[in-house]
């Protein structure tokens, strides 16, 4: 008889370890299924750390047809301001080789660092949405590799995820104020929507084209407009991974500016639950 008094006590304390581990950040994280994980992992406001590696190789670059590449490391680190609201932030400091062109040499190095703030609510409805500042900062190894401005502005997410879907836009736009007074100002918009289609499994479908504008170009200069999307799959573990492969046409591009005709973005995405 005590032997089973025992034998229950100790089932009864892991059950409550379970229990805990689970309602534990950590835990929870990690009892989600791959399904939720696709989800949070395709929401730029989601309350959740995160460290993104995403690589763009750039095709087809440049009047010599040459290969750019842009590492981009994008931290994500959200922070609760109380019951209501949350602050998410995200950062990225992208690793550029930038091929030689005409009378401009190449370099290898650090770009330009760009954090962003979203305001988020921390228990959001049907539409979820962030806004806050985002700004630019001249940390370039190499003049090729940044603007050499101080840029800021604002930035604008708005997303839902009806059944399997995840469907939403970002929005940023950033305006030079300080910097290379020899170096051109910069007036330059953002615009990311991004369609995702889950299946069971972990595995979806995505297209997260980055449509860009550059208000201070030349009239043929100003859009680069890309097509295309891939697929993704989230890697269950400690942490789960979210590997995605996509590429995108550029359907739309400058006249007189280097740029590219086409590009393969891999990515490989850590999540790490909320302390």
């Amino acid at each position: 008889m005590k032997e089973q008094t025992r034998w229950k006590c100790r089932s009864t304390t892991a059950a409550l370890a379970v229990l805990a581990a689970l309602a534990s950040p950590a835990g929870l994280l990690y009892a989600q299924s791959t399904e939720e994980l696709a989800k949070a992992a395709q929401n730029p406001v989601a309350s959740m750390i995160s460290l993104p590696f995403q690589n763009n190789t750039n095709f087809g670059y440049g009047p010599e047809d040459d290969i750019q590449n842009v590492l981009n490391i994008q931290p994500v680190w959200p922070f609760s301001l109380g019951p209501n609201w949350n602050l998410i932030s995200r950062t990225i400091l992208p690793v550029v080789y930038q091929p030689d062109l005409p009378d401009v040499e190449g370099d290898f190095g650090l770009g330009d660092l760009n954090p962003t703030l979203f305001l988020s609510p921390a228990k959001p409805g049907k539409l979820i949405w962030g806004v806050g500042p985002t700004i630019n900062l001249p940390t370039a190894t190499a003049d090729v590799l940044g603007t050499g401005k101080w840029s800021g502005g604002v930035a604008a997410v708005a997303l839902t995820m009806p059944g399997r879907w995840v469907l939403g836009a970002l929005l940023n736009q950033q305006w030079s104020f300080a910097g290379d007074e020899d170096r051109r100002d910069v007036n330059l918009m953002v615009l990311q929507y991004f369609v995702n289609y889950n299946f069971a499994g972990g595995w979806y479908l995505t297209s997260a084209p980055l449509n860009t504008a550059n208000w201070a170009a030349a009239s043929g200069d100003v859009w680069t407009v890309p097509v295309g999307g891939g697929f993704g799959k989230i890697i269950p573990g400690k942490p789960p991974l979210n590997v995605t492969l996509q590429a995108y046409y550029h359907v739309v591009k400058p006249d007189h500016l280097p740029a590219a005709d086409w590009t393969l973005r891999f990515q490989v995405q850590l999540m790490f639950p909320k302390e």
